[in-house]
């Protein structure tokens, strides 16, 4: 006969497999607000120091000492480390004074508005362009060994909540005997301390994954104080108190609500169990809305509580799920009538889901090109596939609970054919150590017989016939308790596989888990990605900065090498984006007084395009002034400007420098 354990752990094994499959590919977590503009711009190069630098993001973004850092060409910062909100979703840190030429690099690392870690850098020039040795460090925020910790966590969190209120509102909705079974009191106390474990793993962590990426920042208490004050080290902390009143609800549950006899103290009871769980389940949810996508963006005040819902019914149907099919596999017998409700149940938990998912979908996408073209949308659609699967399986597993047995009779004619089959196994077993002792008896009342005729020296002998035989008859009697349990496991094994009906629904039940699992893998990688509305307006954001940027201005040294041949080139451009420009170009000495040479021309080449070099020769208006009108940059990009100066007839030098144009 074939066993199911097997292939119970082949699947689980597979699914663990396209789990860790599926969390490589999620590292690290993607960023939810985007940088859209900075002052002075990337690349930009500028004449006087600035005593500020500001950074503007998609959305709001949480900041603290240190989250912007600004490095000198020889990578000292020269900022003062306090960062200030100016207004929107603009911050500023102020810059020290004396600041040398060169290149400077700024490095920001911030918190979004979802809770996700933002982290990044870009170069600005102080006069002109130079070598710089500012490092940075390697890790990026959210990645690394502890982001992947932290990944794990969230995972394992949200597979906890669905467990502990999915098997608990199971048992209570579905299958109140099932209280009484342990296999499922498992189920859910498994997802309780899982999740628990998770939230405080999570808390620890949260400092080192949003900061350093360190291991060893995990236990920094100073770190741990700053977390507790952001809005998710409070949802973190909440649920863990949620958590502990949760930890009540199951020992009532299983203690006594299990207990209850009298159908009138039982149903009082379970309204209050129903009543106490909604709302710590409700409360559970609350943390993730609070502090994830639902709490930015659009209409927050209408997302959160639908993604409370949202969050609810997906753990109605898949943590019920998984408890029906731990009762199918492990359970000695469940009633018909509790596939049945459960039915139910799931049919009313996929329409909410359906209904609050739609309106989820619109808010984090908004557009059907978001919905193709962004990872958030092409993984929304992955999502939608695996729920179509599931609910396809699951009308299945409706077909097969139609065709369940009713209630203990078909178990009872199962065992009237079983127990003929075990009868004859018992009849090989148990007789055998009853005829031993038989044998032993007789023996003994022969031994009996002979010593009353010869005397006392029988009774000696006897009692210590006697003790040793009571050592043999304990060890026989224990065996043949292991051989008895084993037939009646066996038996009520062979009772539960009898029903083809239960057999079909376990099949489809536990495929159905299988595509959950891969569900729930997908879901909470997407809550981990950037939504594609976001990602869009960042885009349109980052655009009309582009379209809106200011002249360009740049000053570069040159040296043809001949008598009088040192200098500055100065050019300017106005508007400095695409389209029609006008250009200046600015010869003077190194004292600064202009200076007119033979020579100037200028050319445009945009590599990553494949355009230019196209080229401008300015025409000369005063004395170290040449201007050209008109000056046509047809696409955006990192263009590469060539500047040739010539001073005498033999005496010329090419100058190049690389500028944004918009």
């Amino acid at each position: 006969m074939k066993t199911i354990a097997p292939r119970f752990r082949h699947l689980l094994l597979l699914l663990l497999a396209v789990t860790g499959a599926l969390l490589a590919g999620a590292a690290p977590v993607s960023a939810h607000a985007a940088l859209t503009g900075s002052d002075p711009k990337q690349g930009a190069v500028v004449e006087q120091a600035p005593t500020r630098v500001s950074l503007t993001f998609s959305e709001e973004v949480a900041m603290s000492a240190g989250s912007v850092r600004v490095l000198d060409p020889a990578g000292k910062r020269v900022d003062t480390g306090k960062t200030t909100d100016l207004g929107g979703t603009t911050y500023g840190v102020p810059l020290h004074s004396g600041l040398p030429d060169g290149t400077f690099t700024v490095a920001y690392q911030v918190v979004s508005a979802d809770s996700h870690p933002v982290s990044g850098a870009f170069t600005f020039s102080i006069g002109a362009p130079s070598k710089t040795t500012a490092a940075l460090p390697d890790q990026t925020a959210g990645g690394g060994v502890v982001g992947g910790l932290y990944g794990v966590a969230r995972y394992l969190s949200y597979g906890g909540f669905i467990l502990t209120v999915g098997g608990a509102a199971f048992v209570l909705a579905c299958w109140p005997r099932g209280a009484g079974v342990r296999p499922v009191q498992r189920v859910v106390v498994g997802g309780w301390i899982t999740l628990t474990g998770a939230t405080l793993a999570m808390l620890l962590m949260r400092g080192s994954y949003t900061g350093s990426g360190a291991i060893g920042d995990i236990f920094d208490l100073t770190l741990l104080g700053q977390v507790l004050q952001t809005k998710s080290g409070a949802a973190l902390v909440s649920r863990l108190l949620l958590l502990a009143a949760a930890a009540l609800f199951i020992a009532v549950l299983f203690g006594a609500y299990e207990k209850r006899t009298d159908p009138k103290e039982k149903k009082d009871l379970t309204f209050g169990l129903a009543i106490g769980g909604a709302v710590v389940a409700a409360g559970l949810a609350a943390t993730w809305a609070m502090a994830e996508h639902a709490s930015t963006g659009i209409q927050a005040g209408l997302a959160m509580p639908v993604d409370v819902l949202h969050l609810l019914a997906v753990a109605a149907w898949l943590g019920g799920l998984a408890t029906l099919l731990v009762a199918l596999y492990r359970a000695p017998s469940i009633e018909a009538t509790a596939v049945r409700r459960f039915s139910r149940v799931a049919f009313c938990a996929v329409s909410t889901l359906a209904a609050t998912g739609l309106y989820q979908s619109w808010r984090q996408v908004g557009s059907w090109s978001a919905l193709t073209g962004t990872r958030y949308g092409q993984l929304l659609l992955l999502k939608i596939g695996l729920v179509a699967v599931l609910v396809g399986v699951a009308w299945i597993s409706r077909k097969w609970t139609g065709r369940l047995s009713e209630g203990l009779a078909p178990e009872a004619a199962a065992t009237t054919v079983i127990e003929e089959r075990t009868r004859s196994e018992e009849a090989v077993t148990v007789p055998t150590g009853g005829a031993s002792k038989g044998s032993s008896s007789s023996a003994e009342g022969g031994s009996g017989e002979a010593g009353s005729g010869s005397g006392g020296n029988t009774g000696s002998g006897a009692g210590s016939d006697t003790g040793s035989g009571s050592d043999v008859d304990d060890k026989r009697s224990a065996q043949l308790a292991r051989q008895r349990a084993a037939l009646t496991t066996a038996r009520e094994k062979r009772i539960r596989d009898a029903d083809p009906g239960r057999s079909g629904l376990r099949r489809s039940v536990l495929t159905e888990a299988g595509v959950a699992v891969v569900l729930l893998v997908v879901t909470t990688v997407l809550t981990s990605t950037e939504p594609g509305r976001t990602e869009e307006e960042a885009k349109a954001v980052t655009a009309a900065a582009s379209q809106r940027s200011g002249p360009l201005s740049l000053k570069l040294p040159f040296d043809t090498g001949g008598q009088d041949g040192k200098g500055t080139l100065l050019l300017d451009m106005d508007p400095g984006r695409t389209g029609s420009n006008d250009m200046h170009v600015y010869v003077e000495r190194p004292n600064g007084k202009a200076f007119d040479v033979p020579e100037v021309k200028v050319s445009f080449t945009l590599a990553a395009k494949k355009l230019g070099p196209l080229p401008v020769v300015p025409d000369h208006i005063a004395t170290g002034h040449w201007s050209a009108s008109g000056v046509q940059i047809p696409v955006a990009g990192d263009w590469k400007i060539a500047i040739t100066v010539r001073t005498s007839d033999i005496d010329q030098v090419t100058v190049n420098k690389n500028a944004k144009i918009g």
